[in-house]
């Protein structure tokens, strides 16, 4: 994984810089005490993982990180407790509060590489599961398991065997890059579905036990491949 930090304490950089060094799997590209230089860096370089602080001069690191359109996985490093709820609301892969020790530190990359590995797998190597963020934590939930996947407001609801279910803010679009396509079809603009779960279908909807699943006029046309 490449990674940057972002700190506006030099010698907190020197920590991270230290911890990073022993960590065969992160390359630390590259340190900056200006946020704004990150930001720079993160417009031309490819970057997987940030380690950010939240407690900056000019710009907060939650503030910087909603800025991003299409940021990396993050793992705030910070003083303060304060901001922790916050951090994993915005889907935040740790939250390290300093003075952070080296167990502590990979801990936090070793969770970051796990999901790492999961998003970058390729499609002839189907993955058996996927982590969801459910809370404050990282569910793994197996890909057998889910029945059907429905968003619901600001929430996305994935619909599991043994009538479980896990709720989270991930998107329906993020998921579609998750899960592999052949096993997985978008049937409505708020719903995706397991092939394998299928009972029945028709133009109109789709049936999984006694779900009944509308079909989206635009998404007619993925019946073909169920």
């Amino acid at each position: 994984m490449i990674a940057i930090a972002i700190d506006d304490e030099p010698i907190a950089l020197d920590i991270i810089r230290s911890h990073a060094s022993k960590v065969p799997f992160v390359e630390l590209a590259a340190v900056f005490t200006n946020a704004f230089d990150g930001m720079a860096y993160l417009q031309q370089n490819k970057v997987d993982l940030i380690f950010l602080d939240i407690k900056m001069p000019d710009i907060s690191g939650i503030d910087f990180l909603k800025s991003l359109s299409n940021a990396p996985m993050v793992v705030f490093t910070t003083a303060y407790t304060e901001h922790a709820v916050q951090s994993f609301e915005l889907d935040a892969i740790d939250y390290l509060l300093k003075p952070f020790s080296l167990s502590r530190f990979l801990k936090a990359c070793n969770k970051a590489q796990e999901l790492f590995s999961l998003r970058n797998q390729t499609k002839d190597k189907k993955p058996e599961s996927i982590f969801i963020k459910d809370g404050y934590e990282q569910v793994r939930v197996l890909l057998d398991e889910i029945l059907y996947i429905e968003a619901s407001g600001n929430y996305t609801q994935l619909h599991l065997t043994a009538e479980r279910m896990i709720s989270s803010r991930i998107t329906l679009n993020e998921l579609t890059e998750l899960l592999p396509d052949t096993d997985f079809i978008r049937v409505h603009r708020a719903f995706i579905v397991a092939k394998n779960k299928v009972d029945r279908f028709d133009r109109a909807q789709v049936v999984i036990g006694t779900k009944q699943i509308p079909i989206g006029s635009i998404y007619v046309q993925n019946l073909k491949l169920l």
